[in-house]
């Protein structure tokens, strides 16, 4: 099953943009270390939090991309 990351602004509007990465990976480790490896990039390009897809089904977030306040 494909795994994949579902963009999103603070808000929850969905980001549409296929140069931030809307490939698929064929593991979640893969996916997350895609993540892992890249969102400061994405947050550059807009991105303010995602969600892990699999197949078409949430597997969890939203996952914020900015460090924790404090």
């Amino acid at each position: 099953m494909p795994w994949s990351w579902r963009y999103e602004k603070a808000d929850g509007t969905e980001i549409d943009a296929p140069d931030l990465g809307d490939e698929t990976w064929t593991t979640q480790a893969d996916a997350e270390s895609w993540v892992g490896e890249n969102w400061r990039g994405l947050v550059e390009a807009g991105v303010d939090q995602v969600h892990l897809i699999e197949d078409g089904r949430v597997v969890y977030g939203p996952m914020s991309l900015h460090p924790p306040e404090g």
